[in-house]
């Protein structure tokens, strides 16, 4: 039962994506601008993030069923609300209701296990609810394509339910309710901090986004704000004797930059992920099953990647297979600069596979090598510190690379616009899909085209973005975990791992 809940958060992550293409349009959705796209899928990582702790210790107080029940219940109807969202902010606000019921069930599920589970089998258990990640991700691209075919945008988020309320009766029925004797205390004022400043982050990034003017104070403004607000969590949370979001954790060095790799990671993925389906049902005019259809491989490959990069590492280290596969995430990010609108498919479908098995290869051993490097009582703080600090990219990544996306775009189509009458050119501003439904009004092929030259230079800008900062993350984890040679220039990733078995803090 806890691996139908860890499906359906997976699930969510990944199908809305397919249904952003007709959220956009304004024929056939909600017309939704950039921003709003972007704190759509944004507002889900935002709050998923920020309320992990909170949940976890919640968990330990009142038992970790009864949250996991209620992050399901919250999950359902959230679900319910935003299939039928009347506009783009209740689509926002019920998203971000979602992202706060995935939160509650995240912890609990891992708490649950760690406490039904005895050590000979809690391995094995933690294998399948993780393993339940890659079903999760393979099915959301596909329902999500099968339900906008067939259905409406609003579909893709029913397929929550009935994972729902089958999840629920079997909590109910067979998961126990496990508390801790020693109870954490709540962080009302960390929660409070983390969430308004990277609110007030992202809607700043966001916001350059809309305004193209970084001199602005509605821009600016915000940003500083969200950097100050996250610098008083950190001191906040430094001074606590308890804290629920540990910032000493990262006086760690290989603890820091493996966390900072995978946030790297998880903003360039978040984005590819933003303008891919873009790319793929704007741009190529492909229907969202294909789009799902497309997707599959490089699904595929995170899931064998995840395999693959677990063994690699214990013979290789994880510099080597960590580093190295981040390496070519940031070259597979930029064969998306020969994408065109007319590239054979076949060719997008190849990337994906080498991309996907390259983030897999990269996520499975960074985790499990940023967890190994603390001692085993600080282990449950910094799984939850390392959830956060991806989510975070997430976040970050939506909000810049979407601004850097839509930005681009706008000074790219800004030239075939000048002719067209205000109002026209107003209405077709604001995105491709906005002017591809202008030049449909007008009997403008010819815009149509342009829109769509328009948003794969964009594209490559924002893929060339993201190389960039996956890049950096690869440099990071080939710095920090390399391995020690001998003096005769020989080196062996077993002795390195011995090693870090016998240092748990990874010093």
């Amino acid at each position: 039962m806890l691996v139908f809940a860890a499906v359906l958060i997976w699930i969510d992550t990944t199908i809305l994506g397919i249904a952003l293409e007709r959220i956009a349009d304004p024929r056939t959705g909600l017309g939704a601008t950039p921003g709003q796209l972007q704190w759509a899928v944004g507002s889900y990582a935002l709050l998923f993030a920020t309320a992990l702790f909170a949940a976890g210790a919640l968990g330990d107080r009142y038992g970790h069923r009864t949250i996991l029940v209620l992050g399901l219940a919250v999950f359902g109807a959230a679900s319910i609300w935003a299939a039928w969202a009347g506009d783009a902010t209740g689509l926002i606000l019920a998203r971000g209701l979602m992202g706060l019921g995935g939160a509650m069930m995240m912890p609990t599920s891992m708490a649950i296990i760690g406490a039904t589970f005895p050590p000979e089998r809690r391995a094995g258990a933690i294998a399948a609810w993780s393993a339940s990640s890659g079903v999760g991700v393979a099915l959301g691209p596909l329902l999500g394509g099968v339900l906008v075919d067939h259905f409406w945008w609003g579909s893709v988020f029913l397929v929550n339910l009935p994972v729902v309320a089958v999840a629920l009766i079997g909590v109910a029925l067979v998961v126990p309710n496990p508390k801790l004797a020693t109870k954490r205390r709540p962080d009302p004022l960390g929660l409070v901090l983390s969430t308004a400043g990277l609110a007030a982050l992202a809607y700043g990034l966001i916001e350059a986004g809309q305004d193209t003017d970084w001199a602005r104070v509605r821009v600016w403004g915000p940003v500083l704000a969200g950097l100050a607000l996250l610098a008083a969590f950190t001191v906040f949370e430094w001074r606590s004797r308890e804290p629920s979001f540990d910032p000493r954790l990262f006086r760690n060095g290989r603890f820091s930059a493996g966390n900072v790799a995978l946030a790297a990671l998880f903003f360039a993925i978040t984005g590819q992920m933003f303008y891919g389906n873009f790319y793929l049902q704007g741009a190529r005019g492909m229907g969202a099953l294909d789009t799902g259809l497309a997707f599959l491989p490089g699904a595929l490959g995170v899931a064998l990647g995840s395999v693959l990069g677990a063994r690699l590492a214990k013979r290789h280290g994880v510099a080597l297979v960590s580093g190295g596969g981040l390496l070519v995430v940031a070259a597979s990010f930029l064969a998306n600069l020969w994408f065109d609108v007319d590239t054979p498919l076949v060719w997008f479908c190849l990337v994906g596979l080498v991309s996907g098995t390259a983030m897999g290869m990269t996520i499975a051993p960074t985790v499990a090598a940023v967890i190994a490097v603390l001692p085993l009582d600080r282990m449950g703080a910094g799984s939850a510190v390392n959830n956060t600090v991806r989510q975070v990219g997430s976040v970050l990544g939506i909000a810049l690379l979407g601004t850097v996306l839509a930005t681009t775009y706008r000074d790219r189509i800004g030239p075939a616009l000048s002719g067209l009458p205000d109002a026209a050119r107003a209405a077709a501003e604001p995105s491709a899909e906005h002017t591809r439904a202008v030049a449909d009004a007008l009997h403008r092929p010819d815009l149509a085209e342009q829109a769509n030259d328009a948003f794969v230079a964009a594209m490559h800008t924002t893929a060339a973005t993201a190389a960039l900062v996956a890049l950096l993350g690869s440099v990071l984890l080939l710095l920090a975990f390399r391995t020690r040679r001998h003096p005769n220039g020989a080196h062996t990733a077993r002795e390195h791992q011995a090693e870090l078995e016998r240092t748990p803090s990874g010093r």
